[in-house]
């Protein structure tokens, strides 16, 4: 092959790409309102039944139950739990649906438990 043949060389067409378009910075998406569910304190339950019922319903360690009974004891009332409106309600029905202190004859039902908003 010699080198004295013009070699064509295809024009290539030049492409100009737009630039990306800058996407606005992310807006943090808006949290649901807090609510705290609080239980109330009655002459009715004993802190061994609050102590069992935190644990089976909230997860709660004894050491934890322990202090929120004694809260309750001691104020009247103490938050067991800080949630969303939905998961409050049903924490709240289960507080009301889990029965008496098979510890105490009087007992005439579950403890008492309402929902609070949480400051935000």
């Amino acid at each position: 092959m010699s080198n004295d043949a013009a070699v064509a060389v295809p024009e290539v067409e030049e492409t100009v790409q737009a630039a990306p378009e800058v996407a606005e910075p992310a807006k943090k998406p808006k949290r649901q309102p807090r609510y705290h569910v609080v239980l109330w304190n009655d002459e009715d339950h004993t802190y061994e039944y609050v102590i069992v019922m935190l644990h089976e319903l909230f997860g709660h360690p004894p050491e934890k139950g322990f202090q929120i009974a004694q809260e309750v004891d001691l104020r009247g009332k103490a938050i067991v739990l800080t949630t969303t409106m939905e998961h409050a309600e049903l924490k709240r029905d289960q507080i009301k649906a889990y029965g008496k202190d098979p510890g105490i004859k009087a007992c005439a039902g579950s403890m008492s438990s309402t929902i609070e908003a949480a400051p935000e």
